[in-house]
């Protein structure tokens, strides 16, 4: 039995450069996010693409994961800073999301920086996001402890 299905579901009008869709999420979260090929390749003037999507879902199920892990090593977080960068890119002739690079900034009392980079690599490996993603898009992760 799965743990969770969500749904999102797009309505698009028009060709691809001209068209624009509205984005909505059955959550009621995501409400008519308003999406065009020229915000996915150009400025996104308010509006949002997939690769922005994939990048708020791989940092905020990041975050999940570190908290996790964290937590069971009796070190919660005070605080996480977990930015994605997701990238589209061009490979043979064809339009491709290529990468996907994390940034943590975290607020752990009592954490050291290399046990804070194992726990890193525990993260990437439970994050369903990353795991979704591992293969067909190159993950990277710097992370950072901050000081108090």
């Amino acid at each position: 039995m799965p743990i969770a299905t969500r749904k999102a579901e797009i309505l698009w009008d028009g060709p691809l450069a001209r068209g624009s869709g509205t984005l909505s999420s059955a959550s009621g979260a995501l409400a008519a996010l308003p999406v065009t090929w020229a915000a996915r390749t150009e400025q996104p003037d308010g509006k949002t693409s997939p690769e922005e999507l994939i990048a708020a879902a791989h940092a905020s199920c990041f975050a999940m994961a570190l908290a996790l892990v964290l937590s069971e090593n009796h070190t919660p977080p005070q605080q996480l800073s977990i930015s994605a960068a997701c990238t589209l890119d061009e490979v043979d002739g064809a339009p491709r999301i290529t990468t996907s690079e994390l940034t943590i900034r975290a607020q752990v009392p009592g954490l050291e920086q290399p046990d804070f980079e194992r726990l890193l690599a525990q993260a990437a490996n439970l994050c369903p996001v990353s795991n979704a993603l591992r293969g067909n898009v190159e993950i990277s992760f710097a992370g950072e402890l901050a000081q108090r």
